[in-house]
């Protein structure tokens, strides 16, 4: 099993909303499914399993034009993204979506990927989607794998003979590991590296006859290069009391050490997303922030009578909440967003850390190290739990972003690592059981005003902590039963608009809007 990562599953990826399992991970399937195909495919088949998440919202949640745009090897962040089914068929591809019994589905988001090119090839995978834009391949070309899409792969199916010279022939070219499999008479070698094969090497696999089959991809994240520094919220805190090191210190160790990246490189990718951030709030307050399915833009307005004093109340938390809305009406609208850890969160961690910055005068330093120790809590929900609302409802999703939050704000207050740890376990504690009941099967409604809500919390969470409470459970054993919450929780409460709020007939009522 690979770590957890900041920027592969954490904060990110970047990307057009409205959903990260839903449009972000259908995009990285189909762009590697189209890698592994190594042609262009001119027919693509999608296969959903009915008793799934991805059956019953894949064209209200962008996941067509996810697996289109994917297939037709643009970038995520592309503005054709709506258009990617029309331009698919114009450019001779042709994709159809069916929902069929999957005998070998074990998860919500699972796919099963088909996929012919012009010269007659043809490939099978079998795919899931696992929460916050990840995914894993579970079978490719009728083999089992386990490939996450943060590595360099290349399968080869050889001739049991030439096994051995074909391995030495990998061996020599350094930079990764490889795996043997065996059935049937044949044997598949699985290279899972952190660089490319060398063109020599590839062009001399191509060209031998032992080879049967070779299916190669290159990573869709950043590629793992190192081990992580701790595996649990516990590790995580003795590691950074040890060194007397903040959450937002012991946080950026441990992604420059996953990734063989400098930490230097690793806070300008921060501020890369932080930028991603602050423009999507900035497009929400806007007077365009655009066009949403169910929902008129009210990110603006409540900004706007905040700044006039027509609140009951208003202040910084309204600010916060404000922001965080205006993030998600950018979602809404397909406009690009950092998933924070989830697009249906994607509101939530922007609204506090562009509030701090903007209304509390933290500069772009003060705001990586926000969005690192927000990370942090992250990394443990990620490595105890999931991201995906539908495995575990809204908890792990806005619930994850409001614990992240709280976080973030007690380092920028100057809080230690673990007095932002427990900030973020309160806040996991106030929003435990939270269900995925989204209208019409649209990341909007309740989604915006959870996300309002999670933003402003998070300011109370840290002064709690911060104030003086002391947090009884902590992090780990939270998120812990968070996790058990979750998978409590019928079929009808994750992400499949068959139960809660989606059944309200008011909701059911809605006209869309486009």
């Amino acid at each position: 099993m690979t770590a957890i990562s900041i920027f592969n599953d954490v904060l990110g990826p970047v990307m057009r909303g409205p959903s990260s399992s839903h449009t972000a991970a259908p995009y990285h399937i189909g762009r590697l499914a189209r890698e592994f195909l190594g042609e262009v495919p001119t027919t693509a088949t999608f296969t959903f399993d009915p008793g799934g998440s991805i059956a019953e919202v894949y064209r209200e949640q962008g996941s067509d034009l996810g697996f289109a745009a994917g297939v037709l090897g643009w970038s995520l962040a592309d503005e054709r993204f709506s258009q990617a089914l029309d331009l698919a068929e114009a450019e001779g591809i042709h994709i159809t979506f069916q929902v069929a019994r999957l005998a070998e589905d074990d998860h919500p988001n699972a796919v099963r990927i088909q996929l012919r090119s012009g010269s007659g090839r043809q490939l099978e995978l079998l795919a899931k989607s696992i929460g916050g834009g990840a995914l894993v391949f579970s079978r490719v070309a009728g083999w089992p794998v386990h490939i996450t899409g943060n590595a360099h792969e290349v399968l080869l199916e050889v001739k049991p003979q030439a096994e051995g010279q074909i391995r030495h022939k990998l061996d020599e070219d350094k930079g990764g590991q490889v795996r043997r499999q065996e059935r049937d008479g044949r044997v598949l070698l699985h290279a899972r590296r952190y660089a490319p094969l060398s063109e020599q090497t590839s062009l001399w696999l191509q060209a031998s006859p032992d080879v049967r089959g070779l299916w190669a991809a290159p990573p869709s994240f950043f590629a793992q290069r190192g081990e992580p520094l701790f595996a649990s919220g516990a590790e995580m805190l003795t590691l950074a009391e040890s060194h007397g090191q903040s959450l937002a210190q012991v946080s950026l160790a441990y992604e420059a050490a996953l990734l063989g990246l400098s930490e230097r490189d690793v806070l300008a990718e921060i501020l890369r997303r932080f930028d991603v951030m602050q423009q999507a709030v900035q497009r929400g307050l806007s007077d365009d922030p655009g066009r949403m399915q169910l929902l008129r833009p009210s990110a603006r307005a409540i900004y706007q009578s905040e700044a006039q004093g027509r609140l009951a109340v208003g202040g910084l938390h309204t600010r916060a909440a404000a922001r965080a809305m205006a993030v998600m009406h950018v979602n809404g609208g397909m406009g690009l967003v950092c998933a924070a850890p989830t697009a249906g969160s994607a509101g939530t961690l922007p609204g506090v850390v562009v509030t701090l910055v903007e209304d509390l005068g933290l500069d772009r330093d003060d705001a990586a190290r926000a969005l690192l120790a927000a990370s942090a809590i992250g990394l443990v929900v990620g490595m105890r739990a999931t991201f995906a609302a539908e495995v575990a409802g809204c908890q792990v999703e806005i619930g994850a972003a409001g614990a992240m939050a709280a976080a973030a704000v007690v380092e920028a207050a100057g809080g230690t690592a673990r007095q932002a740890a427990d900030a973020a376990a309160i806040a996991f504690q106030n929003t435990m059981g939270s269900v995925c009941d989204l209208v019409q099967g649209i990341v909007e409604i309740p989604c915006h005003t959870r996300n309002a809500v999670a933003a402003s919390s998070a300011f109370v969470c840290a002064d709690l902590i911060l104030g003086g409470y002391r947090n009884p459970v902590p992090l780990d054993e939270t998120v812990d039963a968070v996790f058990a919450v979750g998978k409590m929780l019928p079929r009808e409460l994750k992400v499949t608009a068959l139960g809660g709020l989606a059944m309200a007939p008011a909701a059911q009522a809605l006209p869309r809007l486009r």
